[in-house]
């Protein structure tokens, strides 16, 4: 022991450490970052691990408390907190997502590194988290994200990690090739029938219109066309078709979807030859909602400019009129980031599937689809 040392002792990870007197740890490297806190002005790293300390450094390192200062002894079995982080952090990005910068006091965040639909394994995260002496917070599965978005942050919660809890990490993270992922959300070329006779007939003005244009627009999509139809299957299904015709990729039907005889849009897509069609979702506003899937492969109808094998054909109900964001919001981007909605995907989102109908929508900072 040096003769400076006051103290041998243990951490809790069982490390030895030594404890240095802070007037006398000039010329020390420090082996961990030491944080600085401001109420109101400032929060951060004050010293940097491996920061040579000099005369200068001991009246601030005093006011921030430190009287002693702490050598490590990292044994072959261990990791300093940094290197933990870095190592879990690489493991946890998979496609879409960067580590925003190095790990600053154990922790480091990932962010998106592009525009697209969050993915979080959440089987896999528990596991993760399990581990217990490292951790990975995210924001919640199936979030619409920006590039450069903070997606989560995970860090090694002790200054000394056994290197078996980290390759036990890395492990659980790399055999899904990264717990968190960004898939690219699709441009669509969407076409609308906007059903009822009462629109029709132009005994009301349509509403469904500008809803649907402007969320189609918030995804960077255009509209191959509007069809109005009539309370009639034929000219429905012909609608449909000739959107398809014309390119549409993605159809999109408001009305005609509750029990009254009169409403039959949904009796028109099954009229279609669909593949599957899934009717009602166990979410407020949307119960009455339907997704179905038509295949265009060995079929007259061809999708240009495009790798799909079967149109997604989405029936709104009449809450898409006045409601500000239905089941509609909550399954549109992951159809389009090629995820397929099926009675089970609609099934889970009665978790969450309640909007509180909030005086000012916030949507997506609420708990809604969550």
């Amino acid at each position: 022991m040096c003769e400076t040392c006051q103290t041998d002792n243990k951490d809790s990870s069982g490390s030895g450490t030594k404890t240095v007197p802070v007037d006398k740890a000039v010329g020390m490297i420090l082996p961990h970052d030491i944080t600085e806190i401001r109420p109101g002005e400032f929060k951060g790293r004050a010293f940097k691990k491996g920061h040579i300390i000099c005369e200068e450094d001991i009246e601030h390192l005093k006011r921030l408390g430190k009287e002693n200062l702490f050598i490590l002894e990292i044994k072959d079995d261990e990791m300093h907190e940094n290197d933990a982080a870095y190592a879990i952090a690489a493991a946890l990005a998979g496609k879409g997502i960067r580590l925003a910068g190095e790990p600053n006091e154990g922790k480091i965040n990932l962010v998106a590194e592009t525009d697209g639909l969050l993915y979080v394994n959440r089987e896999a995260l528990l596991d993760f988290n399990m581990l217990g002496e490292v951790m990975c917070a995210t924001i919640h599965n199936n979030s619409v994200v920006k590039k450069g978005q903070l997606v989560a942050g995970t860090r090694a919660i002790p200054l000394v990690v056994k290197k078996s809890i980290v390759d036990e990490a890395v492990k659980i993270a790399e055999s899904i090739h990264g717990v968190l992922n960004v898939k690219e959300i699709r441009k669509p070329r969407a076409g609308i029938v906007i059903t009822g006779n009462e629109v029709y007939h132009g005994r009301i003005k349509d509403a469904f219109e500008p809803v649907i244009r402007k969320k189609i627009k918030g995804l960077d999509g255009e509209i191959v066309g509007v069809h109005f139809a009539p309370d009639n299957v034929k000219i429905i299904e012909d609608r449909i078709r000739e959107l398809i015709d014309a390119g549409a990729d993605l159809i999109i039907t408001s009305g005609g979807m509750s029990v009254d005889p009169d409403d039959v849009t949904r009796f028109a897509i099954r009229n279609l030859g669909v593949s599957e069609m899934h009717y009602g979702s166990p979410v407020l506003p949307g119960s009455m909602f339907l997704v179905a899937y038509l295949e265009t492969e060995n079929s007259k109808f061809e999708i240009r400019n495009s790798k799909l094998t079967s149109v997604p054909i989405l029936g709104i109900p009449a809450c898409g009129m006045y409601a500000d964001i239905t089941v509609f919001d909550l399954v549109l981007p992951r159809i389009l980031a090629g995820e397929k909605i099926g009675r089970k995907e609609l099934a889970g989102l009665g978790h969450g599937g309640l909007c509180l109908k909030c005086k000012e929508c916030r949507y997506p900072v609420c708990p809604f689809g969550k």
